[in-house]
């Protein structure tokens, strides 16, 4: 890059060109420095968390398709929810040379010496719907309106136990949470939070275990048989009366060792029938779950929409652009506001999966049944 520079600045127009656009890629403390005549033909390092559910390999398929559709070469790698694996990887596509870095932390703290490293080779990276925290070393943020998700959740409990239709309970409800290292899990549980909350305050809503903040309903990694072990627990200790009559699930994974803990209780048969589940992502599993009559909702967000988002942002830096944006103000973390482009997020249940998810082209009815 160095020579391509000082070849350049031997022609004052094209000097003062690369000058221009230098400073519209720049995005402020951390910012890229990189140039059009750098973008054809790059590299795109890829770094998503992990195969083990199917949307992040969907994510990642959708990423690399975008970029190669607009004339770049891809690097995807997946740390399989180890950080420093994660890490790890992020540095080698640095050495490799990438001209530009996705990433979808595993853990959202972990990154800040790598990040200063591609800082130091100018290469800009876009935080992929996980927001990278405490470094200045980020350049934007793609994703979907995190705090709405929660909203969708609580807002579809209150209405299916019809709490606001004027049905007073009490009923018995449970909380799960995401991962405790990945800040999305915040605004998530914030949101479902704001909706349920009112209704906990007026005894109409009860949590028997108790079990209410966020540290202590968060789910490691995000893993379903976490959840499993904990709804277990839960059933045992705290309903040998009684029934759970909703949970709070944040994600189609937890919502199925949900399901896989109550069932095994005995839930699921007209005497004892499955509580209103949440959950997010629209995974397949999930969805056939719904049209069982099973998990009772899941959050759609369209994965092919994000790609497309953090796919221009890189896009357009390495052209010396500035990326589109719809939200300067709410992902502050911990070093600097990351300027952000939110989507809006759609609730999925039995009644409009058809319309929302089959004649919207994300599945076909074949793959759903």
């Amino acid at each position: 890059m160095r020579n391509r520079r000082a070849a350049l600045a031997a022609m004052a127009t094209a000097a003062s060109l690369a000058l221009t656009l230098s400073a519209c890629g720049q995005s402020g403390e951390g910012g890229s420095k990189e140039k059009s005549g750098d973008a054809k033909g790059a590299t795109i390092g890829i770094a998503m968390p992990t195969k083990s559910s199917e949307r992040w390999i969907a994510d990642g398929a959708n990423v690399v398709k975008d970029l190669k559709a607009k004339g770049y070469k891809t690097k995807l790698v997946y740390g399989e929810d180890d950080p420093d694996t994660q890490v790890s990887q992020i540095e080698n596509l640095i050495t490799q040379g990438v001209k530009g870095l996705i990433i979808a932390a595993i853990d959202n703290k972990s990154l800040n010496n790598v990040l200063q490293e591609a800082a130091d080779a100018h290469i800009p990276v876009i935080s992929y719907d996980r927001l990278i925290l405490g470094t200045k070393n980020v350049d934007y943020y793609a994703s979907f309106d995190n705090e709405k998700v929660g909203k969708l959740q609580g807002t579809y409990i209150v209405h299916k136990l019809g709490l606001d239709s004027g049905k007073k309970g009490p009923f018995n409800i449970e909380l799960f949470a995401g991962s405790n290292d990945d800040n999305n899990t915040r605004y998530f549980f914030n949101g479902a939070m704001s909706v349920l909350q009112p209704y906990i305050d007026k005894k109409q809503l009860v949590v028997k275990s108790g079990q209410t903040e966020l540290t202590k309903v968060t789910t490691l990694r995000w893993d379903g048989a976490t959840a499993q072990k904990r709804m277990e627990d839960i059933l045992t200790s705290k309903y040998t009366s009684g029934k759970v009559d909703a949970v709070l699930s944040p994600y189609d994974g937890i919502s199925i060792g949900i399901l896989a803990a109550l069932k095994s209780d005995g839930y699921g048969s007209k005497s004892k029938p499955l509580p209103v589940i949440t959950g997010q992502d629209a995974e397949v599993a999930s969805v056939k779950s719904i049209i069982a009559g099973e998990q009772t909702q899941t959050i759609y967000k369209d994965l092919r929409k994000l790609a497309e988002v953090a796919t221009t942002m890189v896009d357009d830096v390495l052209k010396g652009k500035k990326p589109e944006v719809n939200d300067t103000k709410s992902y502050n973390n911990g070093t600097k506001v990351v300027p952000a482009y939110l989507l809006q997020p759609v609730s999925v249940d039995k009644s409009n999966y058809e319309d929302v998810l089959v004649k919207g082209g994300y599945y076909t009815d074949a793959q759903l049944k």
